[in-house]
């Protein structure tokens, strides 16, 4: 393996300011912003738009969107529950 051909791998902060959560890995990524971590060391922060702490389909308030109608194109043809029909 090349030496000086990788770039730093190093710890760092992510932070998901929606969700309020932050955690703290190891990473490529390079930033200038830093935070004090709770072990009492200083670590470059990065800000995230979307975590898994505010993610939809992570936190469960993920919904079904049927712009096209197929669902009801799907029950027209082939004869979807109707109001009087016991399920």
């Amino acid at each position: 393996m090349q030496q000086d051909k990788h770039p730093e791998y190093h710890p760092v902060v992510f932070r998901d300011r929606a969700a309020g959560y932050a955690f703290l890995t190891r990473s490529t990524a390079q930033s200038e912003q830093t935070i004090e971590w709770d072990d009492g060391r200083t670590y470059p922060v990065i800000d995230v738009e979307i975590s898994s702490e505010s993610h939809p389909f992570y936190t469960g308030k993920a919904r079904t969107v049927d712009t096209e109608g197929r669902i009801a194109r799907f029950e027209r043809r082939y004869g979807g529950a109707e109001a009087g029909e016991a399920t």
